[in-house]
């Protein structure tokens, strides 16, 4: 649960990067996807998330990019955050209906809270531009953290059963 709520504040910093994380580990089977969530690990998912990951990392660099607050950006982040909490959910073969609320619930959080963390050191930086990219590293490290504890809870419950 923990870890679909660390996805949905990535989503909440940068709405792409969990989205590009779960299909890169999709893609190479350390969080598999079954059932309707086959397409995360399909090439095709890879590529065009990482575009617009990478896209996104730019675009939010922009003076002119609009607050991340404003009511159809934050839809598509909490839709976004509920998405990557369902395909962890689904990864490691846990319902995904949960991982949705909690994927949710953690975008708002990453929403507003990353909002603060942006505001707070661009007045102590005196700029914006050095805090942008370390949101966007933030959110891609704890992204790739998040993935990789899902992974290794994966691992661990599939020896248990084996035993």
């Amino acid at each position: 649960m923990l870890w679909y709520v660390l996805l949905g504040i990535t989503t909440g910093m940068r709405t792409m990067t969990a989205m590009a994380v779960l299909c890169w580990f999709a893609w190479l089977h350390l969080l598999p996807q079954v059932g309707w969530a086959f397409w995360a690990g399909h090439p095709v998912s890879v590529v065009v998330f990482t575009l617009l990951a990478v896209g996104e990392y730019y675009g939010d660099t922009l003076p002119t990019t609009p607050s991340r607050k404003r009511l159809p950006l934050l839809l598509a982040r909490v839709a976004f955050g509920a998405l990557a909490g369902a395909l962890a959910a689904n990864g490691i073969m846990e319902p995904a209906a949960g991982g949705a609320i909690f994927g949710a619930a953690g975008a708002v959080i990453g929403t507003y809270g990353g909002y603060q963390l942006r505001v707070w050191g661009a007045k102590l930086l005196g700029r914006d531009l050095p805090v942008a990219l370390c949101e966007s590293a933030l959110a891609l490290g704890l992204a790739v953290f998040a993935a990789w504890m899902l992974h290794l809870g994966m691992l661990t419950d599939t020896a248990q059963n084996v035993l």
